[in-house]
């Protein structure tokens, strides 16, 4: 399971002209679900994302984690991420999970969020979204889980 973690002072989804999410402060989440992730990889990439220290405290100092502040997320779904380009000029998408897998585990991810008690916004599952941000520091983490054995993160 791989993420593009964004910190934010607002982000929103629109669909079909539509606005689906929206938040203020936070995090917007792309999450792309892998050939072969399982639901250990969900329960990995959730306690990272909820726990992530990169907000700042008191001092300014990135030490606060979304479980420790107000703030909110969203997370879109994006295959995308899965895309290989090493060889010619078109990406292949053949380390994505199929859409109905990647579906059921995309889900599983907002809905374990939501059960740590996080707001959680989510785009819609394979449709044509428009993703609007500010970013906020910029800060932009990237994180893959390390697979179905993954140790829970420290």
């Amino acid at each position: 399971m791989r993420a593009v973690v964004q910190r934010v002072l607002e982000a929103s989804v629109t669909v079909e002209g539509q606005r689906v999410s929206e938040i203020g402060p936070g995090l917007l989440v792309l999450l792309g679900v892998g050939k072969g992730d399982t639901e250990a990889d969900v329960t990995w990439m959730v306690e990272k994302l909820a726990t992530l220290r990169i907000f700042e405290d008191a001092a300014g100092k990135m030490n606060l984690s979304l479980e420790d502040t107000s703030k909110q997320l969203i997370v879109v779904s994006q295959f995308t991420l899965y895309g290989n380009a090493q060889k010619g000029r078109r990406p292949s998408f053949i380390d994505a999970m199929e859409p109905t897998g990647a579906k059921a585990l995309y889900e599983r991810a907002c809905e374990l969020l939501r059960q740590r008690g996080l707001t959680v916004g989510t785009g819609i599952f394979a449709a044509d979204m428009k993703v609007a941000l500010v970013n906020d520091g910029p800060v932009t983490i990237l994180l893959e889980s390390p697979g179905p054995a993954a140790p829970k993160p420290q």
